[in-house]
């Protein structure tokens, strides 16, 4: 899993993923591990999530229509999918996104 801190890779053979949360929320906190469990489980070196905490930038969430936090975005491949809540139950989350496992 390669995590990023701004702009997103071209590089079209990896997942695209979006976490979405309000600051340091238990909430939050608990949707950051379980994504990041589920790239580093389910799709090592296949993905590049980027957390975006929208107490920082709350422009974002307006730009990308969030209706609640944590959100998390799948943007590649297409179809994007979003997944709303604390991320604890994997098979739901797996399945919501569509997301095709290596494991």
């Amino acid at each position: 899993m390669e995590e990023q801190g701004g702009n997103s890779t071209n590089d079209n053979s990896r997942y695209r993923l979006k976490l979405y949360i309000t600051g340091t929320t238990p909430v939050s906190a608990c949707a950051v591990v379980n994504v990041r469990r589920l790239c580093e489980e389910y799709l090592p070196d296949l993905c590049d999530l980027e957390i975006i905490d929208v107490f920082q930038n709350p422009l974002l969430a307006k730009e990308v229509e969030l209706i609640a936090v944590p959100t998390l975005v799948k943007e590649w491949p297409l179809p994007v999918r979003r997944f709303i809540g604390d991320m604890s139950r994997t098979d739901r989350l797996v399945a919501g996104m569509d997301l095709k496992l290596i494991a």
